[in-house]
């Protein structure tokens, strides 16, 4: 995705941008050439010598530098570039950027560069949330900037409030986004991952062993490629993609009201969420006191989710489902497209190595009407691309 890929880092002057070092490191550590600019302020927070080693390129300080070969070096840069990304940026480089101000190496490049632009302020809460900032803000995405929203937290000030830089990982995730290839725009994409919890009382309830790892990276690669994606999820130890409308639900009664307030609109549908069949008849409000004699939980039926999907499908919508099994993957899972007429469904066996719940990998068969497509085991991404390869070139 990276490699060869041209990337200008832009630094100003906040204590945050020591965490570009990491930022620096990862992208050349997945074959990018990066070029990091800094401003004057800048070098008073870290070295320039630090960017130097870590990418193997010179740090560019000063647009008249003589020690670089015979071009208008800002220029032939922002011709070669294939995305900028200005963090930590303070107020003053966005008010600079907004207004078309170019007295650096770092705005005049900017100014050059024709290539997707992305900046992600940090500073002061005060000073992020004044009307001025806010309005350059503004006037940036109004030209095509990329603007990150800033984490909130407590500030190197000592002050409590949004204005943080988001960490480096959450940074490279912008990077990908805006260098993926985008077959995807202006798709609807809905996307359920993750198990359901039934309540038995509140203390405890019924679940299984999802993680929500396949389903997220389906959510994950959607949004790379350009989709507007909706992600249902359970509850899960990650964190929601970047980009990606996120519903948080607790058990299938509450993922299947999320996913009937949505699935109008939507032009894909990937049902991966481990939903349960079974909930308690009757949860107990109060916490079930253990006795010395056997406890029976009478269950009941949860909705289909799948089945009013298919049932309710949209001329023109896709409608995808997931199986896994123990045995009889094939047959089973054929019943299932059928049934709950589907356009094509994932199987997998929990009993192959690298296909059950909680691996970073899975073995997944493509089953529809027409075919049956056997892929070997990858990973959970690799898959997920894989399965949105078939859908989009089927739909």
């Amino acid at each position: 995705m990276l490699k060869q890929k041209h990337i200008i880092l832009g630094i100003t002057g906040s204590i945050a941008a020591y965490k570009i070092a990491s930022l620096a490191s990862m992208l050349k550590k997945q074959g990018a050439h990066i070029t990091v600019i800094m401003t004057k302020n800048a070098t008073n927070f870290i070295n320039p010598i630090t960017f130097e080693t870590l990418t193997g390129n010179k740090c560019l300080l000063d647009t008249f530098d003589r020690n670089f070969q015979f071009n208008v070096e800002h220029v032939s840069l922002a011709k070669q570039t294939d995305v900028v990304m200005v963090a930590p940026a303070s107020a003053n480089i966005i008010a600079k950027a907004a207004h078309g101000l170019a007295d650096d190496m770092l705005t005049t490049t900017l100014l050059a560069c024709q290539c997707p632009k992305m900046i992600a302020p940090a500073m002061n809460t005060r000073m992020f949330q004044n009307p001025i900032v806010q309005d350059n803000i503004k006037t940036l995405q109004q030209y095509g900037w990329e603007v990150i929203t800033p984490a909130t937290g407590y500030l190197a000030c000592g002050d409590t409030g949004e204005g943080k830089m988001p960490e480096p990982e959450l940074l490279m995730e912008y990077i990908i986004k805006a260098l993926s290839p985008k077959d995807m725009e202006h798709i609807n994409v809905l996307v359920t991952a993750g198990p359901t919890r039934e309540q038995i009382d509140p203390v405890r309830f019924i679940s299984n062993h999802s993680t929500g790892k396949m389903g997220y990276a389906i959510a994950r690669a959607a949004m790379l490629r350009g989709a507007n994606v909706t992600l249902v999820t359970g509850k899960t130890n990650l964190t929601p993609p970047v980009g990606v409308k996120t519903i948080e639900i607790a058990s299938a009664s509450d993922m299947a009201e999320a996913v009937k307030s949505c699935s109008d609109s939507q032009n894909i549908i990937i049902k991966a969420a481990a939903v349960a069949d079974y909930r308690p008849k009757h949860a107990a409000n109060e916490k079930m006191k253990k006795t010395d004699g056997e406890l029976t939980i009478e269950l009941e039926r949860t909705e289909d989710i799948l089945g009013f999907l298919g049932k309710h499908k949209k001329e023109g919508q896709f409608l995808c489902g997931f199986s896994m099994e123990t045995e009889n993957m094939i047959e089973n899972s054929l019943r299932k497209l059928e049934k709950k007429n589907l356009d094509l469904i994932a199987a997998n066996n929990l009993k192959q190595k690298g296909a059950g719940f909680g691996t970073d990998t899975n073995i997944i068969t493509l089953l529809s009407r027409e075919e049956t497509i056997e892929l070997p085991i990858m990973s959970k991404e690799e898959a997920a691309d894989k399965l949105l390869d078939y859908i989009m070139d089927h739909r």
